[in-house]
């Protein structure tokens, strides 16, 4: 990655109040300056993707299909075709499941150079419901051969997987949330991200914490509680890309705790708890191990607070689940 392709254009304090859409959709603009080749694609969704600020600029490489999503990853994979980097955005769940067959032979069955950039992801849809939670987007994106999935934590992560995205020859899946946390985990973008490479956000003997996406900062803040209220040291872990999975950190986690709790806002089958049970079941290792995230079940309506409430993704319920986990490890050793 050169120094053009490193430099950013918002500040600090900019990242303070901007979403992860806002910063992606900012990325790809700056990137476009140094790179003709890359195009963005919608499906009547510009604004609430936050894709459209790429029109302010480069408005004659902005194209909106319109609402048809199987099309626009049709005419995405066409045009990387011709030569181009398309960056096809739209809510994940149309994306991953309206437009899933596209996505499966029009771009991953040719290895075509798009990236699909996936808003709105989990439950962060809120009100609008089941039709519009993204609960199935990460089983659906990795099961694909030759697609990457990453799931960005905060806003610079979200500018970093963009970034590496244009170096990857072949389809991306970024998945991001429709508001974005609060405020950045990280202080810059410059912390060591590499696709396919854990980043450990707290060191800990007891258990570990292996979170993405959303769910990174309230691991964080869970791991704060475990050591002030029961001196308990959880390892946390921003596992930022499901595919490839980063093996020797989900190994070395359980060689140090022997206790893995995985938290995602989404299904409990087939996202980052599958994958990383996968990579441990295959390993021949033991450990205590539970996914938290949304049951085999259509989620609940309600704000996010509800929801990641409900079904214990946020602090105290990643808390309760951690002092579940290691009373088993105790219990057992």
């Amino acid at each position: 990655m050169n120094k053009q392709e490193k430099g950013l254009t918002y500040t600090m304090s900019d990242v303070q109040s901007m979403t992860a859409q806002e910063i992606y959709g900012q990325v790809i603009v700056d990137l476009m300056k140094d790179h003709p080749e890359i195009v963005a694609l919608t499906a009547d969704v510009a604004k609430s993707t936050k894709i459209g600020v790429v029109a302010d600029k480069y408005p004659e490489r902005l194209f909106n299909v319109g609402i048809a999503e199987e099309n626009l990853v049709g005419i995405g994979a066409g045009m990387a075709r011709a030569g181009l980097i398309p960056f096809i955005s739209t809510f994940s769940v149309f994306l991953s499941l309206r437009a899933a067959e596209f996505v499966h032979t029009d771009i991953c069955y040719q290895n075509l150079n798009c990236k699909l950039i996936g808003t709105h992801a989990g439950t962060s849809f809120a009100a609008a419901g089941p039709t519009h939670h993204s609960i199935e987007d990460i089983a659906i994106m990795r099961s694909f051969p030759n697609m990457t999935v990453i799931v960005p934590a905060d806003g610079f992560e979200a500018a970093n997987a963009v970034k590496a995205s244009i170096i990857i020859n072949g389809p991306v899946y970024i998945r991001i949330n429709r508001g974005g946390n609060p405020k950045p985990i990280y202080k810059s973008e410059d912390y060591g991200f590499e696709i396919g490479k854990a980043v450990e956000m707290n060191p800990g003997k007891d258990l570990a914490i292996i979170a993405c996406g959303s769910t990174v900062m309230p691991a964080i803040k869970a791991a704060e509680l475990l050591k002030k209220e029961n001196n308990l040291t959880a390892r946390v872990i921003n596992m930022h890309t499901i595919k490839p999975i980063d093996r020797e950190a989900i190994l070395a986690a359980v060689d140090d705790t022997r206790c893995i709790l995985t938290v995602e806002d989404h299904s409990i089958i087939g996202g980052l708890g599958s994958t990383v049970a996968d990579v441990i079941a295959e390993s021949g290792k033991g450990c205590i191990f539970k996914i938290v995230g949304i049951p085999d079940e259509f989620s609940i309506i309600g704000d996010t607070k509800d929801i990641t409430e409900y079904y214990k993704m946020d602090s105290p319920g990643i808390v309760e689940n951690a002092r579940l986990l290691v009373g088993k490890k105790t219990k057992k050793s």
